[in-house]
């Protein structure tokens, strides 16, 4: 059996925490300084709450430390790595092999290590660099997002004991990653440092060998957004263990509702193929929205090249979130016009369409009567028959602000009599652990006939879970104990001291 992992991008100590609750195995972030995403900075100490907080559930921090290191900032590159082994941070995502020997200083320095995880900067694509990369000391290869199937499944083939991580969702580089260097030509911003210039995403002139000019300002270079949702079956056939959203830059809506839907499909696998794939963590969410990925930032969906090289994968028009499509305008007026289409409006919403010039315009509905719509100002390029999208759902984002997800772990509950006194025994038995990991707790009680059934109130005070990562999946009372009188602070007690023992030996099962 292999774990299935899904890691989610963290902005920040938030962003971390909201893909947890919902549903991420493991997330990763920026510390202050020498991460890919020079934007998304966080201090060791947020890094070190939200080490402490996914841990709770068996899920894994990892740390973007995979800029290209000057010879300068060895130092305090090796200081960071230092202070993110005492944070607890579970791996290092790296593309400098100098952090090798950081690393190894780290351990002996601090007396435990972050592993390493080779970063797609690395620009992975072969079975001889994974297996060299494996040679090196790496636990996981992130690959390039260029790869198809056949390919992935060949490296897996070939190189079987390194763990292979792949994205799933989220903005495409035109470039392999870590190989491209535009913007460090053009704009003395390198993307190898953190400073991309989104080169890809400017305008551009298509002109031919004698200077003709086939097309005039358009976004040659900015591809569509990747969502592989309905290909995560085939990518663990192949042999990944880790899907990885894109998304460091994005904020906590966008972590929310792409992390929900992508943890449903991979819940929905396990569930049809328990023999074959576990989940990497601990815990059922129980959502409070239904996710949709048509609603999250994108510039239009794409395979790119997973099954094979494919067509329409560009988004020319513009490079920004056009959303999902809701229908076409038909007859206008002066101050408001009719869509045909089957969605509905809210008064707020964000709508565009491309005009006549291939030209994004936007505006926002002031006021929406039905399907008729009354923009807060008349778009002047808006004409009949022309398609509508919708990048800001009002609606839905009020789902995501009063959004109550709950993670939790299902445990089950034995209460005892013993001599005495009274026993309660809290366990779980998960695929991720060799054998079941249970706790016990007692407590001295003289035990008397009681003038009334007590299951019923035995059952409900140790069922009270909610301040803990645990939910109670059954509640076992032996017959005996049942008859037993106990009064509720005790048993509070009890259940207190039943999950402060779990947790502890949870900790340590998971640390293994």
């Amino acid at each position: 059996m292999r774990t299935l992992e899904l890691l989610a991008p963290a902005k920040n100590l938030e962003c971390g925490c909201a893909a947890i609750d919902h549903g991420a195995d493991a997330v990763y972030i920026g510390a202050d300084r020498m991460g890919a995403r020079a934007a998304a900075g966080n201090s060791v100490d947020d890094i070190r709450r939200l080490t402490a907080y996914a841990h709770q559930y068996g899920a894994k921090v990892y740390v973007t430390v995979n800029t290209i290191i000057y010879e300068q900032e060895l130092a305090s590159t090796q200081s960071l790595i230092n202070e993110l082994a005492r944070s607890g941070a579970d791996a290092l995502l790296v593309q400098d092999m100098a952090t090798l020997s950081m690393r190894r200083t780290a351990l002996s320095t601090t007396g435990s290590a972050p592993v390493l995880h080779a970063s797609t900067q690395c620009d992975t694509r072969t079975a001889e660099k994974v297996q060299w990369l494996r040679d090196l000391g790496f636990k996981r290869a992130v690959l390039a997002r260029e790869l198809s199937l056949d390919e992935i499944a060949a490296i897996h083939k070939a190189v079987p004991d390194i763990e292979l991580e792949v994205f799933v969702h989220g903005a495409l580089c035109v470039s392999y990653s870590g190989v491209c260097y535009a913007s460090q030509f053009c704009f003395d911003r390198s993307a190898n440092r953190g400073e991309c210039a989104q080169f890809c995403r400017m305008k551009f002139d298509l002109v031919d060998a004698d200077g003709r000019e086939i097309v005039h300002d358009r976004h040659l270079l900015s591809l569509k957004d990747m969502n592989q949702a309905d290909s995560i079956e085939a990518l663990a056939d192949a042999g990944a263990c880790s899907f990885k959203i894109e998304g460091r830059l994005k904020d906590v809506s966008y972590v929310k509702n792409v992390v929900s839907a992508y943890s449903r499909r991979l819940d929905e696998l396990v569930r049809r193929r328990p023999d074959d794939y576990c989940r990497a963590s601990l815990g059922e969410v129980e959502y409070s929205f239904e996710p949709d990925l048509r609603k999250t930032f994108n510039r239009g969906y794409t395979h790119y090249f997973l099954k094979g090289r494919r067509p329409d994968i560009s988004s020319p028009d513009t490079p920004k979130a056009l959303g999902e499509a809701v229908g076409h305008v038909k007859e206008m007026r002066n101050d408001s016009f009719n869509v045909v289409g089957t969605a509905s409006f809210s008064n707020g919403d964000g709508l565009c369409f491309l005009n006549s010039e291939h030209e994004l315009e936007g505006f926002r509905v002031n006021r929406a009567v039905g399907n008729r719509l009354f923009p807060f100002r008349m778009p002047r390029s808006l004409k009949p028959g022309m398609v509508l999208y919708r990048n800001r759902d009002v609606s839905f984002e009020r789902l995501l602000d009063g959004d109550h997800t709950v993670r939790k772990i299902p445990v089950h509950i034995t209460f005892l009599a013993v001599n005495d006194g009274f026993s309660v025994t809290m366990g779980l038995q998960h695929a991720i652990f060799a054998s079941k990991v249970e706790a016990k707790a007692t407590i001295k009680f003289e035990h008397q006939q009681a003038r009334k059934p007590q299951k019923e109130n035995i059952r409900q005070q140790l069922g009270k879970l909610g301040n803990t990562p645990f939910k109670a999946e059954s509640i076992e009372i032996a017959s005996e104990a049942g008859n037993l009188f106990v009064p509720s602070s005790l048993l509070s007690g009890l259940r207190q001291k039943a999950v402060t023992a779990f947790s502890q030996e949870l900790s340590t099962a998971i640390d293994k």
